[in-house]
């Protein structure tokens, strides 16, 4: 068995800009104005991470009390967001549908998600494209705010729900950006780079990636990692 985990923004889909309006609302709730976001990275981490480092920003602990409210406002306003036309690319990312509905027919694959998401967000985003049915399990930004220990937890979770009973060997990370990357590598499962985000091949390839592809319509060539 592989269990295949993909992660979501910039690899499944991207949302015009849904998820960060939803984050800089949420915080613009707690800290009272709309630019709470400034000067934080984004791409290929936890939100939970991400909240961290814009909280410690406006002199705020990030306390289990705050983080569930920040999620809970974040998760709303994602609802309204995903809706709206957005700006940039909103849609589901090249060879994404044919590569799922390929591994699907496959008796040695199990898919998950291994995303800096929370868990209500992932299904939001997903659940807007007719995606999140095609993952029973995965691995979420509120699991922890290291993206690093999440590969360990989706493991665990798809061997208790049954669909793969697997060591990190036969894990598939696949995500856009050097984070990604870093987590297949630091959990010993192998790390797969596509270039649908906002690095480029030859930047994924210096991450050190075992594959690298331009986008996921390379069907044929990512069934040969099998």
């Amino acid at each position: 068995m592989y269990l295949i985990l993909f992660d979501i923004d910039g690899t499944l889909v991207l949302t015009g800009r849904a998820g960060w309006r939803a984050m800089n609302r949420a915080c613009a709730d707690e800290v009272g104005h709309d630019e709470a976001m400034r000067g934080v990275e984004f791409a290929g981490r936890t939100d939970w991470s991400i909240l961290r480092d814009v909280m410690a920003n406006h002199g705020k602990p990030l306390e289990r009390p705050l983080l569930d409210r920040l999620n809970r406002r974040y998760v709303a306003h994602l609802a309204e967001e995903i809706q709206l036309p957005g700006t940039g690319v909103k849609d589901v990312m090249p060879g994404v549908r044919e590569l799922i509905a390929a591994l699907e027919r496959r008796d040695d694959v199990a898919l998950g998600l291994l995303t800096g998401n929370f868990v209500d967000g992932a299904r939001i985003k997903l659940d807007y494209f007719d995606l999140w049915k095609h993952f029973p399990v995965g691995a979420f930004g509120g699991d922890s705010p290291d993206r690093n220990e999440l590969v360990p937890v989706a493991i665990q979770r798809a061997r208790a729900a049954g669909l793969a009973d697997v060591e990190p060997s036969r894990v598939i990370v696949i995500g856009d950006t050097p984070n990604d990357v870093e987590c297949a590598r630091a959990a010993g499962a192998v790390a797969v780079a596509v270039a649908t985000g906002s690095y480029s091949v030859d930047e994924l390839r210096e991450t050190g990636a075992d594959v690298v592809f331009t986008d996921l319509s390379e069907t044929e060539a990512f069934l040969k990692l099998l």
